[in-house]
Order: structure tokens, then sequence, then C-alpha cells
């Protein structure tokens, strides 16, 4: 007989058993309660090395993002890392694919792996983070939050950038702006749209639901949200992407068309990553200090790892405005 055996006849990971076996503190109640009752009925009896795991610390944080393909994302892992080794920390990475079921795979292999400290962007709500929550394992949100939850995160305004970028296209008088929005499941998906919808409805502009795409931060979505949008028969004569991804994927589908950014449409992408800069022209774009949130949650982590009080911070955002919003033409459109 073997820990799986438990692990099957409890209804948990093997991963899981093992913690619980190995008394790890990082396992919630119902999942030792189901193990202790699966080694009564099943007899098991783990073996010394299992008894004698060490609880000392492993000098590793666990670092889970949404999209590891999303330069926003990797220019955040690479500030958690590099501000992780200052502190003598190893960082072990998890891609979520902004998938719940892969979230909370990885959650496991975390608590599995015995990481002495959690930094998440985390999706969906509190129902879906209860075992990372029950485990007690030291955790900080980063990007994304979830109320309710007690954990201290460190997160952009997700409401300044949006509501500069309304009245900075407001301004150069347009008035049919369509906004492709991140994934209700989010935080910033959710912020992120309501500070569009409150902005327009306080501006000139077309406040009509036809001008809202509801997308998934993927490329994929962005290039749908930019084929809808401009099909309308009355075409918005600006975009506004709600993430880096859905900007690129949005900006394909205008090359493709041949539709001339900047003096066609104007464009607003999000997240100021070194190929917007590049473009012709250049896009404007709102913008977030990522090395700074970065390490922040490192330095957020250590003080929760010490016991300290750690108390959550929001980052500013800015509008940083280059040739992609120009002023707006006579007659402009796809």
């Amino acid at each position: 007989m073997t820990i799986k055996d438990v692990a099957v006849k409890a209804g948990v990971s093997t991963a899981t058993a093992s913690r619980v076996l190995s008394k790890h503190p990082s396992t919630s109640p119902a999942a030792r309660n189901a193990v202790e009752q699966a080694v009564a009925e099943l007899g098991f009896r783990p073996n010394a090395q299992a008894r004698s795991l060490r609880k000392t610390t492993t000098q590793t944080i666990g670092l889970l993002l949404p999209d590891i393909r999303n330069p926003f994302f990797a220019d955040l892992a690479h500030a958690v890392e590099q501000r992780a080794r200052d502190f003598g920390y190893v960082t072990l990475f998890g891609n979520a694919n902004e998938n719940m079921e892969q979230q909370e795979r990885y959650f496991d292999v975390m608590l599995s792996q015995r990481v002495d400290g959690l930094i998440a962007a985390p999706q969906g709500d509190r129902a879906g983070l209860v075992g990372i929550l029950e485990s007690g394992l030291p955790t900080v949100f980063v990007d994304r939050v979830i109320e309710g939850t007690g954990v201290p995160s460190i997160s952009p305004d997700n409401r300044t950038g949006i509501r500069a970028a309304v009245a900075h296209l407001t301004g150069l008088g347009h008035r049919r702006i369509g906004y492709i929005a991140g994934p209700q499941s989010t935080s910033t998906g959710r912020e992120r749209l309501q500070a569009y919808q409150e902005a327009i409805a306080a501006s000139p502009a077309d406040a009509s639901p036809e001008l809202v795409y509801l997308g998934d931060f993927q490329a994929a979505s962005g290039a749908a949200g930019a084929h809808a949008l401009l099909d309308l028969p009355d075409a918005p004569t600006a975009l506004l992407a709600a993430d880096s991804l859905m900007s690129i994927g949005a900006i394909g589908v205008c090359n493709e068309r041949g539709i001339s950014i900047g003096s066609e449409v104007a464009f607003v992408g999000y997240d100021d990553i070194e190929a917007f800069t590049l473009l012709n022209p250049a896009l404007t774009v709102i913008a977030h200090d990522v090395d700074a949130m970065g390490r922040g949650a490192v330095e957020m982590l250590v003080d929760v790892l010490a016991g300290e009080p750690a108390q959550s911070r929001v980052l500013p955002s800015r509008l940083i405005i280059r040739g992609s919003t120009p002023e707006l033409l006579e007659e402009v459109g796809p």
C-alpha cells in the first residue's frame, strides 16, 4: 500500500496526502480529516522517511502569474526574481494561463514544494482560493486582488489611467471610443471596465454598449474585439484595449485590414512595454511601474514571513501620449 492509495481514498491529491502525513502546516482541516480517516480505514503506516521530513525553511518563494506570454508579466517576474535574490530566496514560477483549474494545480504544486511564501496574481473569487487561504501559507497578491481574503496586496491604480485616456481622446474630438475589456473574473478587468464606463458617462462621448467588447486578456480576444468594433455600422474612431496582449491582437487586425493607426483610427494600449515604443507611430499607453510592483511584492512578502504587519498598496498609473493618438481629422474611420 502506498500514499497514492491513501490519496485516492481521501479524495485528495498525492501531494496533499503527503503534506498531511508529514505534518506540514499548509493543509486545510478538511484535508487533514479526510486523509486521517483514510489512513485509519486502510491501516496505512507512513515510513520513517516521511515522518522525518525537515521542518525548516526552503529559502524558496512561489510566483504564480496569469500568463507568462504577456510582456507585462514577464517584466514583473524578472523584477520579483531579482529582488527575491537580494533576500536570499530562489523563485519557483508557475503559469496559470488565465485558467482557474491550472491556477489551482499550481497552488497545490507550490504547497507540495514547501515554498516559504507565495506571490500570486489571482483570478476568480475567494471560493476558488479556499485551499491556499486555509493552508496558512504566507501570501501576497500582486497586480490583481481578491476582496475579503485579508491577503495584503500591491496593485495598480486601474482607474486613473483609463479616465485619463478617455479624457485625452474626447479632448481630441473622439465621440465613438471602442473599448476591449478584460475578463470580469479579475479585479483588473472589472475595475478598468467600470472606470471606462464612468469616464464615458461623464464625457460627451457615446455610451452605447455596442462599443464594449469583453475579452479575456489574450491576444486572440483583442483581435476578435477589434474585428467586432471595426465592423460596427458606425465604427469607433478610437480604440482602447485593457491590457498589452489584447492591444497586440487589436493592432494586428488594424494592420491586416490596412487601417492606419494614428491617421484612420486612434489607439491607446495598456502597459508601457518596449515593443509599443518601436511601432510607427509609437503607441499611446496607460503605464504602471512594473519594477516597483514586483520589488514591492517581494518586500511585502518578506515582512509577512517575518511576522511584521503588511499594508496593501496601490501604485499610480499614468497616460503616456505618443503618435497613435493625434488630433482628430475631419474624416476618420476604417
